[in-house]
């Protein structure tokens, strides 16, 4: 038969699907396998109404061949198919799929689906290979032809022999160049990884020749030999296909480890299996530990993305929202909706309820954890806490309410990491607010002057170690109604009327005093007042204002901090003995006072583990006081 053009696009349009639509050549192989597997659906569906047929599913399987000296790739199946006017129709139309027509014009039950309805697949195999022969029998034809094709210039199809109904897919595989190694496709290790990473949910058996070596029979001296033996590759049923009463936990880690989704034991699994208006199942793992690049650039979110079994993206980012990157897992779904190519997905109306079912799922089951297993949860909260922070902190607090009840943090009085809402239920009736302290761990937190009048009235102090916290808690603002306040706030929200008397007493009687300290400590502090909150150290740092000291040491350890400061105030206890010594040198010595001044500031900056000003003049200030 004389040569034929492609009937509707042109060598630009094939040269552009070959070399722009598949990011990855080994892709062509998903392809192939995903069309022959459609084959054998066909003479399945055709079984289903044709009383004359039987469909035995042990008679129906694809077969990966090698010919390594020829540079041939065979892939052949025992479906229905194709006829003289469909090899023309359906290879000889670029973007033409039978399978798509196929699928329109029959109503598909019994779980089965078509996965090839784009007619693009085929054309990938030109990716790796210079001419493509299509060999293929139909169903009822006596007669079988073979489609052939260099690529963008044409095809031909003439009358061959073939002994069986099925189609052949022989691949002469390109020569290698400088750039491109091409041998890989017909090496056999290759291609069973390929086959097991896309393909291995395929629900007919994918076989090759796989040669190894043995003991030789009758051998005294364990001398070994060659053979080549035909194996199944795939392993056909997919876990989350099965019934979940038929699996044990055992089955999901071996499932886990098999994806190499971690080098650690799950945490825990969820198992959703969904048939409605949209239909997909998913299994989703919660790991234990933290991969080592987790909060590094390199690391990647996403769930693996199958469509009808056959894998369509490796990280699906947009099935899971940033605060849950850390669960792994797979979706697969009929539904779907895909582009030219199985590896380009619209941003779908499906797409977006899956990933909001599976975000509802995974919040759901970290609230069980939390309720019925707390020791499993703790262990996740340990690896992935910061992540819900995160959560709550990110795209201006909009996840907050959806995030909140996930939150722990240690507190001062159950000495564990408890619940925002196990804090505000043990909060006395006369407290007004949830109260937290900053600090770089619980030893030194512990040991903060700010922490003692809150402390003193017996209530529950939250223990902010991490450098997010307070920031999450800012854009959190409140939880119940009750709002947070730090040790360090300038108002505590504490002081009865006399107290507050007493307070506004001392503060007109030493104002002079306050003042005179405030001058000598221009551009450091903003103010130089009495503490409320002081009762045995002599001196403390408050901040006023939305920025905290703990906020401040945060955002200056960052690359271009401009410098941002929070606003200070040195508080001094007025009932400790060293109040009498500054009121004795305001009085007498305001050298001395100027000298005991900057020490105290320098102690309140070493207290809060801020860094000293001039350590040389503070080491020299303590030397004066000593002669």
């Amino acid at each position: 038969m004389a040569k034929k053009q492609f009937k509707s696009e042109s060598k630009r349009l094939l040269e552009m699907m070959i070399n722009s639509i598949y990011t990855q050549k080994e892709i062509f192989l998903r392809e192939l396998v995903s069309n022959a597997s459609d084959a054998i659906d066909k003479i399945y569906y055709r079984a289903l109404t044709d009383d004359s047929l039987s469909f035995d599913k042990d008679r129906y399987y694809i077969k990966v061949s090698v010919d390594k000296q020829n540079r041939l790739l065979k892939i052949s199946d025992t479906g229905i198919g194709m006829t003289k006017e469909e090899l023309d129709k359906n290879l000889g139309v670029i973007a033409k799929s039978g399978s798509l027509a196929f699928k329109n014009e029959n109503e598909l039950k019994d779980g089965h689906n078509i996965i090839g309805q784009f007619g693009v697949g085929f054309y990938s195999a030109f990716m790796v290979a210079d001419v493509v022969t299509v060999i293929s029998k139909a169903l009822d034809s006596e007669e079988a032809f073979k489609w052939e094709s260099k690529g963008a210039d044409g095809y031909r199809i003439d009358s061959c022999e073939k002994d069986s109904v099925g189609t052949d897919i022989i691949l002469k595989i390109k020569e290698n160049t400088e750039d491109e190694s091409y041998d890989e496709f017909l090496e056999e290790y290759r291609l069973r990884t390929i086959i097991k990473k896309y393909s291995d949910f395929i629900r007919y058996p994918i076989k090759m020749d796989i040669s190894g070596k043995r003991p030789k029979e009758g051998s005294e001296d364990n001398e070994l030999e060659d053979y080549v033996e035909e194996q199944t590759i795939n392993s056909m049923v997919p876990i989350w296909r099965k019934n979940k009463k038929e699996l044990t936990a055992e089955d999901y880690e071996n499932f886990y480890r098999e994806k190499r989704y971690g080098f650690d034991q799950p945490l825990k699994h969820i198992h959703i299996s969904v048939d409605g208006t949209l239909r997909y199942n998913a299994i989703l793992f919660i790991p234990e530990n933290t991969p080592f690049d987790f909060y590094t650039k390199e690391y990647e979110k996403g769930l693996e993305l199958y469509s009808n079994g056959v894998l369509i993206m490796d990280k699906c980012a947009d099935l899971l929202p940033d605060y849950f990157s850390f669960v792994k897992g797979m979706v697969d779904s009929e539904d779907l909706s895909l582009n030219i190519s199985r590896e380009m997905l619209q941003h779908d109306r499906q797409l977006k309820l899956i990933a909001k079912n599976i975000k509802s799922k995974i919040k759901n089951q970290l609230q069980s954890l939390l309720k019925d297993e707390r020791e499993k949860y703790e262990k996740f909260y340990q690896s992935f806490g910061n992540q819900i922070k995160y959560g709550v902190y990110n795209n201006y607090g909009s996840n907050k309410e959806e995030l909140k009840d996930l939150l722990m943090f240690y507190s001062s009085k159950e000495k564990k990491l408890v619940t925002l809402e196990e804090y505000v239920s043990r909060m006395p009736e006369e407290q007004k607010y949830i109260y937290y302290a900053s600090g770089e761990s619980h030893e030194r937190i512990e040991k903060l002057p700010q922490t003692e009048l809150v402390a003193e009235k017996g209530f529950e102090i939250l223990y902010f170690t991490d450098d997010i916290d307070e920031f999450a808690i800012k854009m959190l603002m409140n939880y119940n109604e009750k709002e947070f306040r730090s040790v360090s706030s300038g108002d505590l929200g504490l002081e009865g009327e006399e107290e507050q008397n007493n307070t506004e007493s001392e503060e007109k009687e030493h104002k002079e005093l306050f003042e005179y300290m405030k001058n000598i400590l221009s551009g450091s502090v903003k103010d130089v007042r009495p503490s409320k909150r002081l009762k045995t150290h002599p001196v403390c740092l408050a901040s006023d204002g939305e920025l905290s000291i703990e906020m401040e040491k945060i955002l200056k350890s960052m690359p271009d901090s401009q410098n941002v400061k929070a606003d200070k105030i040195l508080e001094i206890n007025t009932n400790h003995e060293i109040f009498e010594s500054l009121k004795e040198a305001f009085e007498n010595d305001k050298e001395k006072l100027d000298l005991y001044t900057k020490l105290m500031y320098n102690q309140a900056l070493l207290i809060e583990g801020l860094p000293l000003q001039d350590p040389v003049e503070f080491t020299n200030d303590m030397c004066k006081i000593m002669v």
